[in-house]
């Protein structure tokens, strides 16, 4: 029965009960002081490219391997002469080549988001098993806006929401922010998500404020580094809310000097603000809906 006892209590301080899924699939083993560490030459000086190597630095400890990582602005890539012409803007190639005498990993793309991606795909490899004596992998995203779409609101509660309130903190931002943020972008990356959109749709106008511009810029400043950009959606009404016009209807011609909309030459009865915003024309409800359901372009 002693002997029970302590094995329960030996399995309960182990590492897997300890584990709480915050790491998702970057669960790399820990880095151990005087461990082999990687090599590699990565030359240009771009955060996205930064990102990438620290990252395969985290990820390879305790694996001496050789790895020239980067775009062909970088001398070493440009002098192996790669055809990276199918890759588009973010995809990669992963190969074992011969450079110098021996073997290295090489991970190239036409732009450092490619770079990113394919570190994570080459550790992808590593973690699963999957990187043999001689790898040769290419890959692009099929689209080029790849979204989550937060429906959080400026008070820090989320929408339909079951896990807790927003990591956007924005009472505290600029002048601070969660360090989930950076976790979060690290995260995003590793699966190839490149944008959020930060706010709820059509909830706010407030997001539009230069107070709240400059907190969102504050946010894309960290999610920059991991290839990511953020988006804002727009309320419908902020034209009126924040712009001091009488209107939102997009059918009315833009202002004028006066900073005023100016009403459609028409003959017909001419309507004041309310009925515009209660009985919008059959242009302005569509414009409306699609406004709710549209992908976000105001982008920091």
């Amino acid at each position: 029965m002693r002997v029970l006892f302590l094995l329960l209590i030996l399995f309960a301080a182990s590492p897997a009960a300890a584990e709480d899924g915050y790491r998702l699939w970057l669960r790399y083993h820990d880095e151990r002081p005087g461990a082999a560490a990687p090599s590699i030459a990565a030359s240009e000086r771009h955060p996205i490219i930064r990102s990438a190597v620290d990252e395969l630095r985290r990820g390879l400890s305790g694996r001496p391997e050789r790895l020239i990582v980067g775009t062909p602005r970088s001398p070493a890539i440009a002098s192996l002469k790669l055809d990276l012409s199918a890759l588009g803007q973010e995809g990669y190639s992963i190969r074992t080549l011969r450079v110098g005498g021996g073997d290295a990993i090489v991970i190239a793309a036409n732009q450092p988001a490619g770079v990113l991606y394919g570190a994570f795909a080459y550790l992808r490899l590593v973690q699963t098993g999957a990187a043999g004596a001689r790898i040769e992998q290419a890959d692009k995203p099929r689209y080029p806006l790849r979204l989550l779409n937060h429906w959080d609101n400026l008070d820090g509660f989320v929408e339909r929401g079951y896990a807790g309130r927003s990591i956007f903190r924005w009472s505290l931002l600029p002048a601070s922010s969660d360090r989930r943020l950076t976790d979060y972008a690290r995260a995003n990356a590793s699966i190839g998500i490149n944008g959020a959109v930060l706010n709820n749709v059509n909830a706010s106008a407030t997001i539009l404020t230069p107070a709240f511009i400059r907190k969102a810029a504050s946010v894309a400043d960290i999610l920059r580094p991991w290839g990511m950009r953020v988006y804002l959606t727009a309320r419908f009404s902020a034209p009126i809310e924040i712009g001091g016009l009488t209107t939102a209807d997009p059918s009315i011609p833009p202002c004028g000097r006066s900073g005023k909309r100016r009403p459609p030459k028409s003959t017909a009865p001419s309507r004041t603000s309310a009925d515009s915003w209660s009985r919008p024309t059959a242009k302005a409800s569509r414009v409306r809906s699609n406004t709710a359901e549209a992908t976000p372009t105001v982008r920091t």
